[in-house]
């Protein structure tokens, strides 16, 4: 015969230790969350350093914003793959299709052009295992 008092045998719910469980569980999980927002750091995205010698960039800010690592993708891939070394923008301006060359030909300071947003977003990019970082640009 079963015990309905819960002795001799094992407590099928035990609420004192199932609560505060999940309230730990709920701590840890949405930690990162709460830090984020402790941190106080700044929604707002950084301000880039627009170029002196150039009045826009090979496409509009919004495209260049979201598709900037696309088109630097693409152009190596073409360069050193297909030897297409030159870029028609959408208006029919022809670029060079070279980081060194043609990027930071505008966005010399790479501190204030590239780096502010990558480190905003946390993002590493892989460009500099191969080029050189421009002098000044740090």
């Amino acid at each position: 015969m079963v015990s309905r008092s819960g002795e001799g045998g094992p407590a099928m719910y035990d609420a004192g230790k199932i609560i505060p469980g999940l309230l730990i569980f709920l701590g840890l999980v949405t930690f990162p969350i709460w830090y984020g927002l402790a941190k106080g750091q700044d929604a707002r995205p950084p301000t880039i350093e627009k170029p002196k010698n150039a009045d826009r960039c090979i496409e509009d800010t919004d495209f260049m914003r979201k598709e900037h690592m696309q088109v630097i993708t693409g152009w190596r891939d073409e360069v050193v793959r297909e030897m297409q070394r030159v870029y028609v923008a959408s208006d029919g301006r022809r670029f060079n299709k070279s980081l060194t060359s043609g990027c930071l030909g505008c966005h010399a300071d790479k501190s204030a052009s590239c780096d502010r947003c990558h480190d905003y977003l946390s993002v590493r990019p892989y460009c500099w295992d191969c080029h050189v970082v421009p002098e000044g640009g740090q």
